[in-house]
């Protein structure tokens, strides 16, 4: 072996070490997590695009303003608000 290929093999190899030995649990878990999420904003950015175009929901058309006020009676809208937050649950 060549004196080069041997002094760049040596390097290598405490390049390495040195790169494993001062790793944490906590570096390590921050930049898995990093790398996770990145991955994910990258999928579902990709999947959003449809032809260079975003995918966007078509939304219902919202009645003419101004509204109309409805007066709305207290003890009513209690008794209907505490039945639905029963039945669904929150």
């Amino acid at each position: 072996m060549t004196k080069r290929f041997e002094r760049n093999q040596k390097i290598g190899k405490e390049e390495q070490g040195s790169a494993t030995e001062n790793l944490s649990r906590r570096s390590f878990l921050n930049t898995a997590s990093l790398a996770a999420v990145g991955g994910l904003v990258a999928v579902a950015g990709s999947s959003l695009l449809n032809d260079g175009e975003a995918m966007v929901a078509k939304a219902a058309a919202a009645p003419p303003l101004p509204w109309k006020y409805t007066k709305l009676d207290p003890l009513e809208a209690g008794k209907r608000g505490y039945k639905s937050y029963l039945e669904k649950g929150g």
